[in-house]
């Protein structure tokens, strides 16, 4: 059965993680630590409907899944071949009865879902601005870091629009946008509540910030302790390892 779900370039990742795997592609677009630190922040309770927004190859509905009680996950992937490829990652776990990918632009999360349809909204959007250094704006790759489909203030709006009132949207992002960030998420109704920096070693500057936001929450924002990624070159801290499933 595995060949027969594979297509060219294509290969089968274990996820560590009840035994899930993933179909990804090499040549295109691979999930990085930014999405498996991001299915580990947020959270999800016995019930909740949860929406990712760009999915990708699914991996953060594939690991919400696995992680918490949610009732329901979909994944919405703009790019047919990469949603695709996530559908068949959701086959091979056996995982259709609570997880769907859906084929669509996140600028119409909210006439696909349907307004305050969501408990909780995750996203792992492109983190560069415009096309600066781009040779292919059109390639799959281009599209899953850059903004050539869709802003921050594309995906902040869908979040805001498709969750309930008092659900959460979880964020990984960039620290050098973080202004804006929280600035768009404030202008959206979506109060931050809990943000973390990510910092490859003890001694450098973070290169990821992980936020949960509240849609219509009261202000009150909670810094959680740094998260390291590296107590030496190559080898994870225990806290990596744990969020990983090693």
């Amino acid at each position: 059965m595995t060949n027969e779900i594979l297509k060219e370039n294509e290969r089968i990742d274990d996820l560590q993680r009840n035994g899930y795997k993933i179909i990804q592609d090499p040549c295109r677009f691979c999930f990085g630590m930014d999405a498996v630190l991001l299915s580990g922040f947020a959270r999800a309770k016995e019930g909740d409907k949860v929406l990712d927004l760009g999915t990708g190859t699914g991996i953060i509905p594939i690991l919400m899944e696995a992680k918490t009680d949610a009732a329901h996950l979909t994944g919405l992937e703009i790019q047919p071949d990469s949603a695709d490829m996530a559908r068949r990652s959701v086959a091979l776990n056996a995982l259709e009865h609570k997880t769907d990918i859906v084929t669509g632009d996140i600028k119409q999360a909210s006439i696909l879902f349907g307004k305050s349809s969501m408990d909780v909204v995750t996203s792992n959007p492109p983190y560069m601005i415009g096309q600066h250094g781009l040779t292919n704006p059109h390639s799959e790759k281009a599209i899953a870091r850059h903004e050539v489909l869709c802003t921050l203030e594309d995906v902040v709006s869908a979040a805001a629009d498709v969750l309930k009132p008092g659900g959460n949207f979880y964020l990984v992002h960039r620290p050098f946008r973080l202004a804006e960030i929280l600035i768009c998420l404030s202008a959206h109704k979506l109060e931050p509540k809990r943000m973390r920096l990510v910092y490859p070693f003890i001694d450098k500057e973070p290169n990821m910030v992980l936020i949960e936001a509240n849609r219509g929450g009261r202000s009150r924002l909670t810094v959680e302790k740094p998260l390291i990624v590296y107590k030496e070159q190559g080898v994870y801290t225990d806290e990596i390892y744990d969020v990983y499933g090693y």
